[in-house]
């Protein structure tokens, strides 16, 4: 792997992960358009999530830390037998909905997850795929948002929610932009929406790097240059740091459907590429 595949991949890492175009349809792509082996790419992706799971910890700090504060407290309360009182307790309430969406996003993986793996060597799967996710985008901005914040966020959304994110292992399904989808499709308030979406993701990324990284030891860098590596870790924090930020604005702003005319003609390139190919 030379320096610039390690830029342009960790490049397409940290913007897809958080813009919603799928960091997991572009990998993909880009896989096959350099002829990586899956296996050399396996610890070396392993290491570009962490670097976009650190920008989401660098955005989102103090949303953290309060969650992580209520924790201590909810277990207080629970060994105290005064109950989780979440109506009370609005950080309490939100931490508990991120729990619940990821217990259906974790059930997906476990049982697809190794049907949704084979598509990642199909590029028109990846493309409609793709195409699947911009009409999602175009319908979150047709029919979707409301005024609803964690106050009146529900079991029932957050399975909702969780669901969507599951569907999202399949590359080329975006997974901001399918539970951005489902979020304004509940009604939330756009700003509460893309931050539970954003923050939802730190265990979804979390638990795929602790299920991919005895693999991507094992498998290792089958030699490959350590210094690429890095850089392509850094270029991911950094381009994801910049994509969540981008994101808190499309989001407000209603701007989502100019990513669907990127992935509409991405889509159509993949589709044109295979056929002449």
């Amino acid at each position: 792997m030379t320096y610039l595949q390690a830029v342009i991949l960790g490049l397409v890492q940290g913007l897809a992960e958080f813009l919603p175009i799928s960091s997991s349809g572009h990998l993909a792509l880009l896989e096959n358009f350099f002829d990586i082996k899956e296996d050399n790419m396996l610890f070396f992706t392993v290491l570009l999530h962490f670097g976009t799971l650190i920008a989401v910890f660098v955005v989102f700090w103090k949303d953290i830390w309060e969650l992580l504060q209520e924790l201590v407290l909810t277990i207080k309360d629970l060994i105290g037998r005064k109950g989780l009182r979440l109506n009370e307790r609005p950080v309490r309430k939100l931490g508990v909905m991120i729990i619940v969406s990821c217990i259906p996003t974790a059930i997906i993986g476990f049982v697809f997850g190794d049907l949704f793996e084979s598509f990642y060597s199909k590029p028109i799967v990846i493309a409609i795929m793709l195409i699947i996710t911009a009409f999602l985008l175009i319908a979150a901005e047709t029919w979707g948002g409301g005024n609803r914040t964690v106050e009146n966020l529900n079991y029932r959304n957050s399975i909702f929610i969780g669901i969507v994110q599951g569907l999202a292992i399949i590359p080329g399904i975006s997974r901001s932009g399918s539970t951005l989808f489902a979020s304004l499709l509940c009604k939330l308030d756009r700003d509460f929406a893309v931050k539970f979406v954003f923050l939802i993701s730190i265990p979804t990324i979390l638990g795929s790097l602790i299920l991919e990284l005895p693999d991507g030891i094992r498998e290792g860098l089958h030699g490959e240059p350590v210094g690429p590596v890095i850089v392509g870790v850094l270029v991911a924090f950094l381009s994801g740091l910049f994509a969540v930020k981008v994101m808190l604005k499309v989001v407000s702003n209603k701007k989502l459907k100019y990513f669907s005319y990127y992935l509409f003609a991405v889509a159509a390139a993949v589709i044109i590429y295979t056929i002449v190919k």
